[in-house]
């Protein structure tokens, strides 16, 4: 079944809260003065990335980049690629644009705006190369479950922003997140399961172990990996 604007416009209910977290002088000093270089403003038109990076390029997107380690690290091991970062929480887009800027790195680019009304409004259809959504907020109150980021909607929403071909990660340290996860993406027509069986994905080699991942693993908890393509 096709997703239209209105059914995602009706979406209302947030998969994230907007958290009052403390911006370092150096993080509100990038966003005034690095936002201009790195910086794509939210506005419901979509985007030239041919003219956004500068060039034309393999692109790869991550959603809720956190600290940005994951960006970053991708961002210098793959140069040729263009790598588009949202995140909604202005410290972590602070210190991202920082690093972006000691490290020389050209091909990053961040938007600080809800993923739902970027990809819905932003970015085009078959434009982006690899989507990754690591440990999404599982909300795991039952009565929290419909602010959960991964719903059908959405992941047909992702489904179709991926070029034929273009591959889809994601990652939960949360089982029963990861369950619905794996039963949601199993349902879209779009998306075919890289694992076996249609079942979890081995840890792929561009998640690093985070340092909350190596504590789990020394308290016995499990990281869930999904891997899907988009069909060609």
């Amino acid at each position: 079944m096709t997703t239209t604007s209105s059914d995602i416009q009706r979406r209302r209910v947030r998969s994230f809260v907007r958290r009052g977290g403390r911006i370092t002088t150096a993080q509100a000093r990038a966003l005034r003065e690095l936002w201009p270089h790195f910086g794509v403003d939210f506005a419901p038109q979509f985007l030239d990335l041919d003219a956004v990076f500068g060039r034309q390029a393999p692109r790869l997107l991550e959603i809720g980049f956190g600290n940005g380690d994951m960006l970053l690290a991708i961002a210098r091991e793959r140069p040729e690629w263009d790598c588009l970062g949202i995140e909604v929480h202005e410290p972590g887009v602070g210190r991202v644009l920082l690093r972006v800027s000691e490290l020389g790195l050209q091909n990053v680019r961040l938007i600080c705006h809800d993923a739902v009304e970027v990809l819905e409004q932003q970015l085009d259809d078959e434009s982006i190369d690899e989507i990754l959504v690591f440990f999404p907020d599982p909300w795991p109150k039952k009565r929290h479950h419909k602010r959960r980021l991964i719903q059908p909607p959405f992941v047909s929403m992702l489904a179709r922003k991926l070029r034929r071909g273009g591959v889809l990660r994601l990652a939960t340290d949360w089982q029963p997140y990861a369950e619905q996860m794996l039963a949601t993406l199993n349902a879209c027509e779009l998306l075919v399961n890289s694992a076996k069986e249609g079942a979890f994905a081995p840890r792929p080699g561009i998640r690093p172990l985070t340092r909350f991942e190596r504590r789990g693993q020394r308290l016995g908890y499990g990281v869930w990996d999904l891997e899907y393509s988009r069909k060609s």
